[in-house]
């Protein structure tokens, strides 16, 4: 599994998922707004209401950071 994490400077979300895929050492990549894309690309990509940070996971769109969480502990890649 490839993630990739869409994110902002100085979001605590956005650290925090960074953080537990580091931790089960999953694969991933940060794409970070104003520096690898815009905030339109962002609502063009995820949709106008959506917030931050946005993961894929080999390309499907997984939500958020809880989102995140919820989607690797269906796979055991952590533990409740």
């Amino acid at each position: 599994m490839k993630f990739t994490v869409y994110s902002k400077d100085n979001c605590p979300y956005c650290y925090k998922v960074k953080q537990v895929l580091e931790l089960t050492g999953s694969n991933f990549e940060t794409q970070t707004l104003n520096e690898d894309f815009t905030r339109q690309d962002f609502y063009d990509k995820f949709g106008r209401n959506s917030t931050f940070p946005q993961v894929t996971c080999d390309d499907k769109n997984i939500g958020g950071c809880i989102e995140t969480i919820k989607f690797l502990r269906e796979r055991q890649v952590i533990k409740s």
